[in-house]
C-alpha cells in the first residue's frame, strides 16, 4: 500500500501539471517518488527520461522494479481559428491531445466552424489568464497577425512549452524574430520556435499543413526537440 506522504506528493505534482514517477521495489514493497525536476540526478535517470517521453509505466528488466508514470495529458493550444485549425483540431483530439483554440476574431471563432472543441473568442492576453501554459503544452500560432500571435509566443517560450511553432515564410519569421528580440526574448529561446511550422512534407493544402504540424508536435513530445528538428 502506498504511503500517505507519497500519495500526497504525487497528487500535488498532478494538480500542478508536473510529471513524476513512482518507483516501487515489488519484492520489498519500498517505494519512492521522483519528480521530473529531480530526475537528472537519479540513478535511473536514463530510464526515467525514456518513460517520461513515452508516458508508459512498466517493469524494469530486473523483474522487481516497477515504474508508475504520472504524466499530465498533453495540450495543444492553437492561436487562430483558421482553415488549418479546422483540420488540426479533430486530428489532434484523435491523437490524445486536449485542444484549445484562441482567436479574438469572432467571425472566425464560432462553434459552427469548431464543434466539440474548447474555443475562446478573446485576445490571448485575456484568454491565457485562465489557461496558463506549462511544459506539457504545445502552442501553434497560425494567424499571421503579430498583434495576435506574438504575445502567446512570448508566453509559451517563457513557460517552457514542449513545442512552440509559428506559421509563415522564412522572411515572415525573420521579422518575427526581430520583434521578439526587441521585446526582450532571449536568442536561445527564439531558436526554439519551429518556423516554418510543421515537418517538411511539401504540404500544400490547409489539411496537409495540419498533418505536418501534428506530426511535428508528436515528434517533439515523444522524441524531444532535437530529434524533431532533425526530422524537419
Amino acid at each position: 500500500m502506498m504511503e500517505l506522504s507519497l500519495l500526497k506528493a504525487l497528487n500535488e505534482e498532478r494538480a500542478a501539471r508536473r510529471a513524476a514517477i513512482l518507483i516501487t521495489d515489488t519484492a520489498s514493497g519500498e517505494a519512492r517518488l521522483v519528480k521530473e525536476s529531480e530526475a537528472a540526478g537519479d540513478p535511473l535517470a536514463e530510464e526515467i527520461s525514456r518513460r517520461l517521453r513515452s508516458g508508459r509505466s512498466g517493469m524494469l528488466e530486473d523483474g522487481h522494479t516497477f515504474l508508475t508514470v504520472a504524466v499530465p495529458p498533453p495540450r495543444l493550444v492553437v492561436i487562430g481559428a483558421v482553415h488549418i485549425s479546422q483540420a488540426l483540431a479533430p486530428m489532434a483530439k484523435l491523437a490524445g491531445l486536449d485542444v484549445t483554440i484562441i482567436d479574438p476574431r469572432t467571425a472566425f471563432a464560432t462553434q459552427e466552424r469548431f464543434p466539440d472543441v474548447s474555443l475562446i473568442a478573446e485576445w490571448p492576453e485575456e484568454a491565457l489568464k485562465n489557461i496558463p501554459f506549462d511544459a506539457y503544452t504545445a502552442v501553434a500560432a497560425l494567424t499571421h497577425d503579430p498583434k495576435i500571435d506574438d504575445f502567446p509566443l512570448r508566453e509559451a517560450l517563457a513557460a517552457g512549452c514542449f513545442y512552440v511553432g509559428a506559421l509563415g515564410s522564412r522572411k515572415t519569421h525573420g521579422k518575427r524574430v526581430e520583434r521578439l528580440l526587441e521585446a526582450g526574448v532571449g536568442a536561445s529561446d527564439v531558436e526554439r520556435i519551429h518556423a516554418p511550422i510543421g515537418l517538411d512534407i511539401a504540404a500544400a493544402s490547409p489539411a496537409e499543413i495540419a498533418v505536418a504540424v501534428l506530426a511535428e508536435v508528436i515528434a517533439t513530445l515523444r522524441k524531444g526537440p532535437s530529434a524533431a528538428r532533425e526530422a524537419a
